[in-house]
């Protein structure tokens, strides 16, 4: 009789914060824009309030986004799950994974942030890489 090896829960975690900062910078360069503008008053009161409208927009939708995508590590796998509606995963299985690498900017290494590659599957601005590597080594 085959001794089945124990499963665990998946770990599920979310990608380091720091992929935020670009639209976050974006939005809040819009929102500046546009509240000079509303500011200004009439005639630009309405681009104003749209600029100040795109802003929330760019802001939220990046914020939906990283709530949105999830990476998951599993006793047989390492999945990437992104998506609301149309939910897209990509997964390797780590008996035949091979080589776990981390790749860390200087400023990844500061943050704590950096690339897990595993296998074919790529996950960028993964928190505290090196130990996740070390976990599925």
């Amino acid at each position: 009789m085959p001794v089945e090896r124990p499963r665990y829960s998946p770990l599920r975690f979310r990608q380091h914060g720091i992929i935020l900062a670009r639209p976050f910078a974006k939005a809040l360069l819009l929102a500046a824009a546009g509240g000079i503008l509303v500011r200004l008053g009439w005639p630009l009161l309405l681009p104003g309030a749209l600029l100040l409208a795109l802003a929330a927009l760019v802001a939220t939708r990046a914020a939906w986004r990283w709530e949105r995508t999830l990476v998951v590590v599993s006793s047989d796998e390492l999945r990437l799950v992104r998506g609301t509606l149309r939910r897209r995963s990509r997964a390797v299985q780590l008996r035949s994974a091979g080589v776990v690498a981390v790749e860390q900017t200087l400023l990844g290494r500061l943050l704590g942030y950096g690339t897990l590659v595993v296998g074919g599957l790529e996950i960028g601005y993964v928190s505290r890489p090196a130990e996740l590597a070390r976990m599925l080594s």
